[in-house]
């Protein structure tokens, strides 16, 4: 294997992680390891310089990245995010995520990631479109409906995704609605599109409960992230009976032994910004979130979350991972000794990705579905996925995330073989 030169040698980076996933999914590929090297190197990696004249009339400069994991089997897709820890390293990591992810739903599509280093709360309106529109045009040269199509993610939204359609069309001269997905519906967005991330948490979770004997109505379940998707999976488990115990995100912790009111605090959510000061729960400290009693876990934040600690102390019998990379990977082993199953990202999240897959098809061929059609679809490509790798999972006697890499591989590396060398 050869080392890339520009990532360092931190032992719990999201891209060590993600590297460390695929060493573990080597032993089960058989001949096509030959090609392996192929998932350690990511095929284009854009950094851009972001000049921004600040409402001020002050002039500051933001740094910016896309990268292009692997185009084997299509057209780049994955998300952008606004985050002021954003790193390089980081969207690495999430692109290769996301070319795993889009093979084991069997999308036709490969992984790519973008980011800009910066706080989008600190930016008013309208220097959040000129940043927009500037890192747009900056990494317009590599983007495009059948190159790579991004999409929404952490500090992005259907406003961000319609300025970026609509630069990326300036420049090219033509109204093309296809180069991202996630847009508002009147620009060609898809219906379902806002809660398909979560909605693919809950699905998958309700398949996996049954699967280990756990009846819903009887769970009790923690949210870690209260986001678009965290806030989601909430409350479709609530909607379904069960009891959301504790919740967390960068405000705060709470818990409440009876249950939360989703209702109530989505609603206090929208008022207040954040889930801080929420007078129907206990506020708790931030480590004691992870000491609680529940049987349904739900990472929905940022990578990393899950440390051995974290692992050790869990007192749950299910995870269902709504973030990129939240489990460490000797947090993972931990949970499979403790026989914790975790549902990994690239199969419990990838609601979105699917629906983007959706949004992009309804784009080219300028017909669009109901959104009942759209979680039908949504529900079934889901579930699929999930038998498959916990089949696979039952044959080889590995974890469900070793699993959702063996298929992943397989059809990421089969490509590659096949379609060969250039030049």
């Amino acid at each position: 294997m050869t080392a890339l030169s520009y990532v360092s040698d931190e032992a719990d980076s999201a891209w060590a992680t993600y590297l460390a996933q695929v060493e573990r999914v080597l032993p089960y590929l058989g001949d096509l390891t030959r090609w392996a090297d192929t998932l350690r190197h990511p095929k284009r990696a854009l950094i851009v310089d972001i000049p921004l004249e600040m409402d001020d009339g002050s002039v500051r400069h933001f740094e910016g990245y896309r990268v292009q994991h692997n185009l084997s089997r299509g057209p780049g897709k994955g998300g952008v995010r606004f985050h002021p820890d954003v790193t390089l390293e980081e969207v690495m990591a999430l692109s290769a995520w996301m070319t795993i992810k889009s093979a084991v739903l069997n999308l036709p599509f490969g992984g790519a990631k973008g980011g800009v280093r910066v706080d989008p709360r600190e930016l008013s309106i309208k220097e959040l479109e000129r940043l927009t529109r500037r890192y747009t045009s900056e990494i317009g040269n590599i983007i495009g409906p059948q190159q790579d199509i991004p999409a929404p993610d952490v500090g992005t939204n259907a406003q961000v995704m319609a300025w970026m359609m609509d630069t990326y069309s300036m420049n090219v001269g033509a109204t093309t609605t296809g180069v991202v997905t996630g847009k508002p519906v009147h620009l060609g967005g898809s219906l379902g599109r806002v809660k398909a991330t979560g909605r693919g948490v809950f699905v998958t979770g309700m398949a996996a409960a049954q699967r280990i004997g756990l009846e819903i109505k009887a769970c009790r379940v923690a949210v870690q992230g209260f986001g678009n998707v965290g806030s989601v999976s909430a409350e479709l488990f609530y909607q379904r009976g069960a009891k959301i115990v504790a919740i967390q995100d960068h405000s705060g912790s709470l818990y409440r032994e009876e249950g939360i009111d989703i209702p109530a605090l989505l609603t206090w959510q929208r008022e207040h910004g954040s889930i801080a000061g929420f007078t129907q729960a206990e506020n708790i400290r931030h480590e004691a979130f992870w000491l609680k009693s529940f049987d349904i876990l739900i990472p929905a934040a940022l990578e990393g979350q899950i440390t051995e600690a974290r692992a050790s102390a869990l007192s749950c019998k299910l995870v269902l991972e709504g973030a990129n990379g939240p489990t460490l990977p000797a947090a993972d082993d931990i949970l499979r000794k403790r026989q914790i199953t975790v549902v990994p990202d690239v199969i419990c999240n990838a609601g979105g990705v699917t629906v983007s897959y959706f949004e992009w098809v309804q784009d080219f061929s300028s017909f669009f579905w109901t959104e009942e059609e759209i979680n039908q679809r949504l529900d079934s490509i889901m579930n699929d996925a999930l038998i498959a790798v916990w089949n696979k999972a039952e044959s080889l006697n590995v974890t469900l995330r070793t699993a959702a890499y063996a298929v992943a591989c397989e059809r990421i590396l089969m490509a590659r073989k096949d379609r060969g060398l250039y030049p």
